[in-house]
């Protein structure tokens, strides 16, 4: 008896305990779940709620963008370059040295006499160096050349970023073009719904043909159809937009049509000498004209200065280390004519970048002047379609009300309904356009 009471109160016991540990392990696995949704729910309200505008898309179009990354390499190359022409100027300090074994040690014979003058084996070591003092300009133009090159690399990659600026402004005006072609379609979709609806409801009380109810359907398939290509060049319009920020293609964000660009702001006609291509450009042409100056430096001599010691380890001669000084001339007397071709062939260079810069000044000018007329259209057609919006809303009103009291057609209706649509979308197309227009004006001055 007293066994078992002894064993129903360790089995009581251990339940107490048990069910102790189990309270703690739900606290304790509530407490993490609570904390976990504290920390996480602002990051998922981020993730939802995060709004990029113009500006920020810009900001990381210069930080990431794949094609900026990869061509931010080659001013660092033409700059190594350009280090490397100045080392012309620069004494240039050789060392050499080693161990020589011979068969036989070199002898001298004197009369009848003769005689070893070094030994067998030996060591030696040179250590010279030299210095070029004068080559009539030939070394400084290949400087000047390298420096032109190396100033002209930073602005290409300055007028890339400014290609890559207008390519995310593009890309991020088709996306919000997209989204409000996507809501006008949503709306049109909507409507077109409403009115198979009436349709229906005046066919059953035989107010009505069946075809106003069939050519209601078909209307709506038509809408739902648009849905569908606006969806299509939403997603599109992302994965653009994605690859020019270097984001991944899977990053959804809200867009601020917050506009960047304001016409009182543009930089005026004489901004487009500023640009970045056209000062690469004009770089191009100086360190054309440097090399022709290098290719008629080679009709000259070069004077240098040379110093010198060299040992020998030598016990058959009293001087084992020899010091020198030489202040020298040298001068190609015929190479086969290359002189001349390199001079001929630096003439021809310097004259095909002089045309390529005015080319290149006649279509920034040309740029700029489409740019500003596309601008000044586009905030006239944006005018003309605001005006034209709300009459097309007046007209489908008026056109849906003449067909509930059966005065007017169905197909009145539909045309009002396609009318609205399609001034709803140039309006969008107009508003974006212009900001995209006046983004090529700051791009064709280099100030995007």
């Amino acid at each position: 008896m007293s066994n078992c009471v002894i064993c129903w109160l360790n089995c009581a016991k251990e339940m107490l305990r048990m069910r102790c540990k189990y309270q703690k392990c739900s606290l304790l696995l509530l407490s993490l779940t609570v904390i976990c949704a504290v920390l996480l729910s602002p990051m998922r309200s981020m993730a939802q709620g995060e709004v990029l505008t113009l500006e920020a898309c810009l900001d990381l179009a210069q930080k990431h963008n794949p094609t900026l990354q990869a061509s931010a390499a080659i001013p660092r190359q033409v700059q190594a370059q350009e280090r490397i022409a100045d080392s012309l100027l620069l004494p240039h300090v050789d060392v050499e040295g080693g161990y020589t074994l011979q068969p036989e040690a070199q002898q001298v014979v004197m009369g009848e006499i003769t005689t070893a003058t070094q030994q067998r084996d030996y060591s030696h070591l040179s250590l010279s160096a030299k210095q070029l003092l004068y080559d009539f300009g030939r070394s400084k133009a290949q400087i000047s050349a390298a420096a032109a090159n190396s100033r002209s690399a930073r602005l290409n990659y300055a007028a890339l970023e400014q290609d890559i600026f207008l390519r995310t402004v593009v890309a991020y005006y088709r996306v919000l073009t997209a989204e409000h072609l996507l809501v006008a379609a949503d709306d049109e979709a909507e409507q077109m719904a409403d009115h198979l609806k009436v349709a229906r409801a005046l066919y059953a009380a035989g107010s009505v043909t069946r075809n106003d109810v069939l050519q209601a359907q078909v209307r709506l398939a038509n809408s739902k159809e648009q849905q569908l290509v606006a969806k299509g060049e939403l997603d599109n319009g992302r994965l653009q937009l994605n690859y020019l920020l270097g984001r991944s293609t899977t990053q959804c964000c809200q867009l601020s049509d917050k506009p960047l660009f304001e016409i009182d702001s543009l930089p005026s006609f004489t901004d487009v000498a500023a640009r970045p291509q056209l000062l690469a450009q004009k770089e191009q042409v100086v360190a054309a004209q440097q090399r022709v100056l290098q290719a008629r430096g080679e009709f000259w001599p070069q004077v240098y200065a040379h110093l010198g010691a060299d040992y020998v380890d030598n016990s058959k001669v009293k001087e084992q280390t020899i010091y020198s000084a030489t202040l020298g001339l040298r001068m190609n007397i015929y190479d086969g004519a290359a002189n001349r071709s390199k001079l001929s062939a630096a003439s021809h260079e310097l004259s095909r970048q002089r045309l390529l810069l005015k080319d290149a000044t006649e279509q920034a000018q040309r740029d700029y002047r489409s740019a500003c007329n596309d601008a000044k259209v586009a905030a006239q057609r944006r005018e003309v379609a605001q005006i034209a919006i709300d009459q097309a809303q007046e007209n489908l009103r008026i056109n849906r009300s003449r067909y509930q009291e059966q005065v007017g057609t169905a197909t009145e209706v539909v045309d009002a309904q396609t009318l609205l649509t399609k001034t709803r979308s140039e309006f969008y197309r107009a508003q974006f356009d212009y900001q995209v227009a006046i983004a090529r004006v700051c791009r064709a001055a280099g100030t995007l």
